[in-house]
């Protein structure tokens, strides 16, 4: 099994956005990654990064969130034409794993024609139908789209195991969000690496400060003391979501862990 590491543009933004009262007014510009996973049971992508139509017509698509997120992509960088510099077509991917349905990680939604996508009924419920405060944070026609739905139940399928060997599961973490999930892969050299996407911005909230967006504190909290748990009891690799100084260290496609 192998773990390609992608990403998918920069979100030009500030620092109290991912930490909390933390660098107000201070521009921060974070990496949007996305993963593929070659399983020998199917391709799997977890987050699909920002639309293409952030390229070209990202005033129209995004909207007033520019203010505070201005997404800066190549054609190259989107995801359907990324995974194509490793030899993978989109119609070869078999699951999207999405942490959650925010503008910069449904992007991709629909352009898997081949795909299941997977989701928490709690996450697929607030996108319709979000906190005022969160609307702009959700673009309906990235994820209203007739696909099939891989619908999980929050801590009743926590840690769901993907294809039954343990390879690769996910976690339910809300906290950024109610139904977001994390990917835990298991991988034989690289060790355990866990994919935490939203629910851990920067290494600055694993290691206690509050990001600047999410849906419930204490919530959020408690997901992220799970990883702790996970790291420093069983050796697991947190992959934060949107570090700047953390993805420098991260191997990139067509570099890989395996």
């Amino acid at each position: 099994m192998k773990m390609y590491m992608f990403e998918a543009g920069i979100l030009k933004s500030q620092k109290q956005y991912f930490t909390l009262g933390q660098g107000v007014g201070q521009a921060f510009d974070v990496p949007v990654p996305f993963a593929l996973i070659d399983h020998p049971k199917g391709k799997v992508l977890f987050d699909t990064g920002n639309a293409l139509e952030t390229v070209h017509t990202k005033e129209e698509h995004w909207g007033a969130i520019l203010g505070a997120y201005d997404p800066v992509m190549s054609e190259e960088q989107w995801c359907v034409n990324a995974i194509k510099k490793i030899g993978v077509a989109p119609e070869e991917i078999k699951y999207v794993i999405l942490s959650h349905l925010h503008l910069d990680h449904a992007g991709g939604v629909g352009h898997f024609p081949n795909a299941r996508y997977v989701v928490q009924r709690d996450e697929l419920h607030f996108a319709y139908v979000p906190d005022p405060y969160m609307k702009l944070a959700y673009i309906r026609k990235d994820f209203d789209k007739d696909v099939p739905w891989f619908i999980l139940e929050g801590r009743q399928d926590d840690g769901f195991d993907l294809f039954g060997d343990g390879a690769i599961t996910i976690h339910f973490t809300p906290g950024h969000t109610p139904g977001h999930q994390s990917v835990l892969v298991n991988l034989e050299n690289s060790g355990p690496r866990f994919l935490a996407a939203d629910s851990c911005y920067t290494t600055d909230n694993l290691a206690g400060a509050l990001p600047g967006l999410m849906w419930n504190a204490g919530e959020t909290v408690r997901s992220v003391e799970r990883m702790r748990h996970m790291q420093d009891a069983h050796g697991v690799t947190v992959m934060t979501g949107h570090d700047p100084e953390a993805w420098k260290s991260v191997k990139q496609a067509p570099a890989f862990y395996d």
